[in-house]
């Protein structure tokens, strides 16, 4: 058997003598933690006002270019895509240029495993511990963690017993799981269970996907770029505005919803504009719809029946086209993140594959050689993929031993509901902040709009507190309780609380069901964070 990772082991041959990152005593003024996307945005911004930083990353290191990059231009101006939707090794190949313009590795310590972070009052420090017993101390603590941080396995019966290769889709192995010819089930149909899907079905014998919830899955129009007309836009002196018209959406993409509702349009113009929609392909049928479209149900409703129709002439199968594409809709279109696809409906159409609905049949243990359900169906398999997902948003800050000024484990004071101010603070974990997580606009947004929204403010934020000599900043209680409030009433207004989803945290048992995003848009949320700043800290204490 192959043994399945369930976490990152933290051994380091990466340490070297000469990099101060990875001493066993690390004094710095700021300290990040995770050195993706929002990770590096920080240290990058905060290097340039003259902070002195460092990052600690656990590990070795779905949106259209050029939206899914940073806006800063010595990244930029010599970087070229080869297709619409870089896959993962061209995004690796992305962060590895990225890493060479900023020179990101001499202030980051891989492979380092933060397992606890506690506020020091006599010190003013953040004492951190690393899983490999090294400490560091650090004026400020920012977490940059990632919303999908915490994988979520499934407690079934007989887990450990299966003698075949089984990984979570988050672990899958860097050099790829050879299907050839073999039998593959995908258990969960999230992005990444229906990316799974569609590639191995290219070369594996065949692919079974167990599906709790159909994806209601968009054409991604995958299209190859030229560098030559890249060179010659990024020439154009207004190439800027496309990043600065980003953040003027509600998603912080390059499209934004129309100012018309669905019923203002006769059925044969909303037809014709669903089409246009629809060609374009992308998140385009769901962030450039009629602007009532995740507010009203009966607009909602129209949306769904072009997609079914749509998706249904696709599949020939009728068992499976009624579980892939049921003429009832599961949930309220676009109130759980549609994946983008190729041929996914295609390949699961093809005679060889299947899809079983664990609704009507629930998986009930893991097998030596394969899944049961509770049918008594034994189905045996060469690969199990685990697409369960994560326990999203704040699954990430709850598993690092983050303790308040009072010594309590947040995941203690997370457990019946989430607290934060503005999205980025926590009230008793002073000068600390944290990006694309609980109460921002993370999972309704496009990433790197999202990081560089609450990264810029952030910095903004630490430089004015220097600026006026402020060394504590700490959120209150009251400003808590506000910003959820505020979370909780501009979702009430959508159509998401119907749905259960990981946007509100009803996919891992037991967690609090609740809106876990901010529901109103980006520039809104810029607003009125940037309120509390230009208000001399409104809804801080600071000393």
């Amino acid at each position: 058997m192959v043994h399945m990772r369930t976490d990152i082991g933290a051994t380091n041959e990466n340490a070297h003598s000469d990099n101060d990152s990875y001493a066993k005593e690390l004094e710095t003024e700021v300290l990040i933690v995770g050195a993706g996307f929002g990770g590096i945005y920080l240290m990058h911004k905060l290097r340039e006002l003259g902070f002195k930083c460092k990052i600690y990353e656990a590990g070795k290191v779905d949106t259209m270019v050029p939206i899914y990059e940073y806006s800063i231009e010595k990244v930029w101006k010599d970087w070229n895509w080869s297709v619409k939707y870089p896959g993962y090794e061209e995004l690796r190949e992305y962060f590895v240029h990225v890493e060479k313009v900023l020179d990101i590795k001499k202030d980051t310590a891989f492979e380092t495993r933060v397992v606890e972070a506690k506020f020091d009052k006599t010190s003013s420090r953040w004492i951190v511990k690393t899983e490999d017993g090294r400490t560091a101390r650090s004026k400020y603590l920012l977490l940059a963690t990632g919303f999908a941080a915490k994988r979520h396995f499934p407690d079934w019966k007989g887990l450990d017993s299966y003698k075949g290769e089984m990984h979570h889709s988050s672990f899958w192995p860097e050099q790829g799981v050879d299907v050839k010819g073999k039998r593959v089930a995908v258990i969960g149909t999230g992005s990444t269970g229906v990316q799974l899907a569609q590639e191995t079905s290219k070369t594996a014998g065949s692919v079974t996907v167990f599906q709790r919830t159909p994806n209601l899955a968009l054409p991604m129009r995958q299209g190859s770029l030229n560098a030559a007309e890249q060179e010659a836009r990024r020439k154009d002196p207004n190439y800027p505005e496309v990043y600065a018209n980003r953040m003027t959406t509600f998603a912080g993409f390059q499209y934004d919803f129309v100012k018309r509702k669905t019923f203002d349009d006769t059925p044969e113009e909303r037809e014709k504009f669903y089409e246009k929609l629809w060609e374009a392909g992308g998140f385009e049928f769901w962030l450039a719809n009629y602007d009532d479209l995740l507010f009203d149900k009966e607009a909602n409703d129209q949306a769904y029946k072009f997609w079914v129709k749509k998706t249904r002439a696709r599949i020939q199968d009728p068992r499976k086209r009624d579980i892939l594409a049921p003429l009832t809709a599961p949930h309220a279109w676009g109130t759980k993140r549609p994946s983008l696809e190729q041929n996914y409906y295609e390949q699961l159409d093809k005679p060889e594959n299947d899809v079983v609905d664990v609704n009507k049949t629930p998986i009930t243990e893991i097998t030596e050689t394969g899944i049961k359900t509770v049918d008594g169906k034994l189905r045996e398999f060469d690969v199990i993929a685990l697409a369960t997902g994560f326990d999203s948003v704040t699954g990430g800050m709850k598993g690092m031993g983050l303790k308040d000024v009072d010594g309590i484990d947040l995941g203690e004071k997370w457990k019946n509901g989430t607290w934060s101010y503005l999205g980025m603070t926590c009230n008793g974990f002073p000068n600390m902040f944290f990006l694309y997580g609980a109460q921002g606009p993370t999972a309704f947004s496009n990433g790197p709009s999202c990081v560089e929204c609450q990264g810029d403010w952030i910095v903004d934020a630490m430089a004015k507190l220097r600026k006026e000599g402020i060394t504590y900043i700490d959120a209150t209680k009251e400003a808590e309780e506000s910003w959820r409030k505020n979370v909780t009433e501009l979702s009430d207004k959508t159509l998401f609380p119907g749905t259960s989803s990981w946007y509100m945290g009803a996919n891992i048992p037991g967690k609090p069901r609740e809106q876990l995003n901010y529901a109103g848009g980006i520039p809104l949320y810029n607003k009125e964070c940037r309120e509390s700043l230009d208000n001399g800290f409104a809804g801080f204490i600071t000393a």
